[in-house]
């Protein structure tokens, strides 16, 4: 006879995590135009020109507005992307990130 254990063996599935997700926030100033700011909002965020109105004029509004929420990686490329392309044309435009809770 074998000495050995013959039963099949449980094998452990990793438990997997969804990736943690990150806010997208466009900061109001005072010097960005806001025909400018709803430019930027339909090409980096794939908006349509009343969705990116309402969020530049909430932005205006409240100060501060959240525009989208990503993964990290794609939050924060956005985020640079958008802001890099406001100080290239002179303006103080700026987005920002924060894990979303």
């Amino acid at each position: 006879m074998k000495d050995t254990d013959t039963k099949p063996r449980a094998k452990a599935k990793p438990k997997l995590e969804r990736p943690k997700l990150h806010k997208v926030i466009l900061v109001n100033d005072d010097f960005t135009p806001r025909e400018f700011v709803v430019t930027v909002l339909k090409a980096e965020f794939r908006m349509s020109e009343d969705q990116a109105f309402r969020v530049m004029f909430t932005a205006h509004k409240r100060g501060a507005c959240v525009v989208a929420v990503y993964t990290r990686d794609v939050a924060e490329t956005k985020a640079t992307r958008a802001t890099d392309f406001g100080r290239a044309m002179g303006y103080p435009l700026l987005f920002t990130t924060e894990p979303e809770e």
